[in-house]
């Protein structure tokens, strides 16, 4: 079905897309922000997608593809860089709104310093796998960005949805690399990552997501502070 990844990417802005309007949430006037926040993201994570394509880290089966290649890329996978993140911030934009969602400054310290060192430690040791020792150690440094150097108020909001984020991950993740496919969507070469595997998704993703989440937002912020905030945000 070569309109498949297509379809993913669809799907899962189709909802938050159309929400975005409702009354009670209006994350389109948030669109100012999120949109040139997003071009910045979306620019780093497609240069490490084009790279890791290029060595052999991950690549894209043409069956689920419609053909349109950038830089290697396929056009589904440049259009993944936008839902995905999109529907993630409308659903933490969302959650803000209808939940005050936070935690004390202890635990938020205790989190990110065991995150982080954790993270480091697991990307050191596995140094020689690509996708490992990049995503666990640019996420270890980013988390410390963000708490220490930046400062950022909303970290804790956005680690504590972040679990709620990982259902509709499950599924379109799930689908990419080959739940109930007879092949995969995105393969992955596994000399470059754990080999650990939830369901057919390599443990990884799991992080590089909330890697992605978080770049994305923290852009978003910072586009939001620059610019004259709606009254209701």
């Amino acid at each position: 079905m070569k309109a498949l990844y297509l379809l993913i990417d669809f799907f899962t802005i189709l909802v938050p897309f159309i929400f975005s309007f409702h009354p009670k949430i209006q994350f389109n006037k948030a669109l100012r922000y999120f949109l040139p926040a997003n071009l910045l993201a979306a620019s780093i994570f497609i240069v490490w997608d084009i790279i890791f394509t290029k060595i052999g880290v991950w690549g894209f089966n043409p069956d689920y593809l419609m053909g349109s290649y950038i830089a290697s890329i396929p056009m589904e996978e440049l259009l993944f860089f936008i839902c995905i993140p999109y529907a993630c911030v409308f659903t933490v934009f969302s959650f803000n709104i209808f939940f005050k969602l936070t935690w004390n400054t202890r635990t938020e310290n205790i989190f990110v310093m065991g995150a982080s060192a954790i993270l480091l430690v697991v990307g050191i040791l596995n140094y020689n796998r690509w996708y490992t020792s990049t995503t666990f150690i640019s996420l270890a440094l980013f988390l410390l960005f963000l708490k220490y150097w930046a400062k950022v108020a909303w970290l804790s909001k956005l680690v504590l949805v972040y679990p709620v984020l990982l259902i509709p991950f499950f599924v379109v993740n799930g689908i990419l690399t080959g739940t109930g496919l007879p092949a995969p969507v995105v393969w992955y070469n596994d000399n470059e990552n754990l080999g650990i595997r939830l369901l057919t998704i390599p443990v990884e993703d799991i992080f590089y997501g909330f890697e992605l989440i978080l770049l994305n937002f923290f852009f978003y912020e910072q586009f939001k502070g620059k610019l004259i905030a709606e009254p209701n945000e």
